[in-house]
């Protein structure tokens, strides 16, 4: 599980001045913060809840134990374990990330963009 707190102590860096990819990703994961994390969802528009949180730590967890991005179908599947209360599907993570969950998600958790993503 990914600590919360170390990402807070972290050195800051900022949208503008960290290395990413064309499309904007991270090309180091390790440099990602939760201040760097709201500057993305910024950019993209997004204003972060907690349903937010709880995906893009759920993503950074399971790429940090996997070293893979999960797709659509491993987010949903994954998410569903994890919250027996709760009612996930596509159609729901849509509404939380517009743009596509897991490539709008793993941008702003700071990971590499599914590789089934076109």
């Amino acid at each position: 599980m990914v600590d919360k707190n170390e990402y807070l102590k972290k050195k800051i860096y900022t949208y503008k001045n960290i290395q990413k990819d064309s499309e904007g990703y991270l090309k180091n994961s390790q440099h990602w913060s939760i201040s760097l994390a709201k500057e993305i969802a910024e950019n993209e528009k997004i204003c972060l809840n907690s349903d937010h949180w709880e995906i893009i730590y759920f993503m950074r967890d399971f790429y940090l134990k996997f070293n893979v991005t999960p797709s659509i179908r491993m987010l949903i599947k994954g998410l569903q374990k994890k919250r027996y209360n709760k009612k996930i599907n596509s159609v729901n993570l849509f509404k939380l990330f517009p743009k596509g969950p897991a490539q709008q998600a793993s941008k702003i958790a700071g990971i590499p963009k599914p590789v089934k993503c076109l």
